[in-house]
C-alpha cells in the first residue's frame, strides 16, 4: 500500500522539526539568512540545467530543491517574529493580482473579464505599459518606507532600482540595460548596437597596443555590455546564450579528447593542428541551429 502524499503543511512541519534547538538537525540549526544564500542560487541553476536538459524526471526534485529554499527562510522569519511562508504567499498573491489587472479587473482572485474579451484581444504594449507602471509604484512605496538617514545606494528613486546585485553579470547587465531602454535609453535598432561593439573592441585593441592590461580588462568589461545589448535586441537572454555556447565547446573539446585517444596520442603532444582538424570534425556533428532562447518578458 503506498504512503499517502506529503502536502504543504507535511514540508512547513519538517521544517520546524529540523529546526528545532533540541530535536532538529545540528546542521540545519546552525543555518541562517547568509549561510543558505550559495545553496539557494546554486539551486535555482539546477533548475534552469534540468530545464536545459530536458530532464523532465529530476525537475520535480530540482524545483522541490528551490521551493525548500523558500521553506527556509520563511522559518527564519517566523523564528523572528517577522513573517512566515503563510505572509510570503499573500504578499505574492496580493502582488500578482495588483499587477495583473487585465485579468482580474477587480484585483481579486474571483474577478475575470467580460465574456468575449479574450487574452489576443488586450494590446501587449498596454499590458507591459501598466506592468512598468505598477512596478515603478512599488519601487518608490519601497523609497518612502526607507528608515531616516538610510538613503541606500541613491538618494532618489531608480528605474534600476531592486535590480539584484546577486544576479550573474550578464543577467544583471541585460536587467540593466532592459531597464534603461524601457525610458527611452536605447539605440534605434541592432546596427547601432554592432557599432558599439565594434567601438569598444577598438578600445580593447588600443588598450593593448599601449601595454595597458587594466585599461584593456575594463574595456573587456564595457565590450561585454555591448553584446549583452546585442542580444536583449534578438530577443535572447545572454546568460542562457552563453550557456548553449559552454555546451557546444564542451561537446566539441570532448570530441577532440576521444578523437585523439583513438589515436593513441597524448593531448599535451598533438599540436594545434591535429587539434583543429579533430575540433572542425566535431562541428560537422552539432545539431542543426534552433531558434534562440527567448529573454524573459518581465522587466
Amino acid at each position: 500500500m503506498s504512503q499517502p502524499r506529503h502536502d504543504l503543511d507535511d514540508l512547513l512541519t519538517l521544517m520546524a522539526v529540523l529546526r528545532d534547538p533540541e530535536l532538529g538537525c545540528p546542521w540545519d540549526v546552525k543555518q541562517d539568512w547568509d549561510s543558505i544564500v550559495p545553496h539557494t542560487l546554486e539551486e535555482a541553476y539546477e533548475v534552469a540545467d534540468a530545464i536545459e536538459r530536458r530532464a523532465w524526471d529530476e525537475l520535480p526534485g530540482e524545483l522541490g530543491d528551490l521551493l525548500f529554499q523558500v521553506v527556509y527562510y520563511s522559518q527564519f522569519g517566523a523564528e523572528e517574529g517577522r513573517f512566515d511562508f503563510h505572509e510570503v504567499v499573500h504578499v505574492l498573491t496580493a502582488k500578482m493580482l495588483r499587477r495583473h489587472p487585465h485579468v482580474f479587473p477587480d484585483g481579486t482572485l474571483a474577478s475575470r473579464r467580460p465574456p468575449g474579451v479574450s487574452a489576443e484581444d488586450i494590446e501587449t504594449r498596454q499590458v507591459h505599459s501598466r506592468w512598468e507602471s505598477l512596478k515603478a509604484e512599488e519601487r518608490a512605496a519601497r523609497a518612502s518606507d526607507t528608515p531616516p538617514g538610510d538613503t541606500g545606494d541613491s538618494t532618489a528613486a531608480s528605474v534600476l532600482d531592486d535590480v539584484p546585485r546577486t544576479l550573474p553579470a550578464l543577467s544583471r547587465a541585460a536587467k540593466l540595460s532592459k531597464r534603461a531602454a524601457r525610458v527611452g535609453f536605447d539605440w534605434p535598432d541592432a546596427r547601432g548596437v554592432l557599432a558599439k561593439i565594434r567601438e569598444e573592441l577598438d578600445e580593447v585593441e588600443q588598450a593593448l597596443a599601449e601595454g595597458d592590461r587594466a585599461h584593456a580588462a575594463e574595456e573587456v568589461g564595457d565590450l561585454l555590455f555591448a553584446v549583452t545589448n546585442l542580444a536583449r535586441t534578438l530577443k535572447a537572454d545572454p546568460e542562457q546564450c552563453l550557456r548553449a555556447t559552454n555546451a557546444k565547446f564542451e561537446r566539441r573539446f570532448r570530441h577532440v579528447e576521444a578523437a585523439l585517444a583513438s589515436a593513441e596520442l597524448p593531448l599535451e603532444e598533438a599540436g594545434l593542428a591535429a587539434m583543429e582538424r579533430h575540433w572542425q570534425a566535431a562541428k560537422q556533428l552539432d545539431p542543426p541551429v534552433q531558434e534562440p532562447p527567448q529573454g524573459e518578458s518581465r522587466p
